[in-house]
């Protein structure tokens, strides 16, 4: 079955870091350390249509969560809501205004707070890494 652009972009991120080793701590669970990014923060290259790629944000205290904007989003630089349930049990949503859409698509750090599901949210970066200090 042929999949599309972004879901490609999705699992071809998670099996590159398939091979990584990442720490992971449990949401509610008292500790609140960073954990690694399930994608990179950086946008991927050009697809050879001419079309932007796609932006895909680190994620703090991560445990499956993926948030990619596509490139058909950046182009259009509307605001809009991501769903960045990814491959964990349970979802979480952020919300980008049209302006911070046009900060991610320009390379300019974007973070979101995440709504708040089963007692935790999550700090979610575009264009760089969540603060060290401030994990959710």
């Amino acid at each position: 079955m042929p999949m599309d652009r972004r879901e490609f972009g999705r699992e071809a991120a998670l099996a590159l870091l398939g091979g990584a080793t990442i720490t992971l701590y449990g949401c509610g669970g008292g500790g609140s350390s960073y954990s690694s990014p399930v994608a990179p923060s950086t946008p991927a290259p050009s697809s050879g249509t001419g079309g932007a790629g796609e932006a895909m944000g680190s994620i703090s205290s991560n445990h499956g969560h993926a948030a990619v904007i596509t490139g058909a989003q950046l182009t259009a630089g509307n605001g809009l809501r991501l769903d960045i349930r990814g491959q964990a049990d349970h979802s979480h949503s952020v919300d980008l205004s049209a302006a911070q859409v046009a900060q991610v698509r320009g390379s300019t750090r974007v973070s979101i707070d995440s709504t708040d599901t089963q007692g935790h949210q999550h700090a979610v970066v575009f264009n760089g890494q969540p603060d060290n200090d401030n994990p959710y």
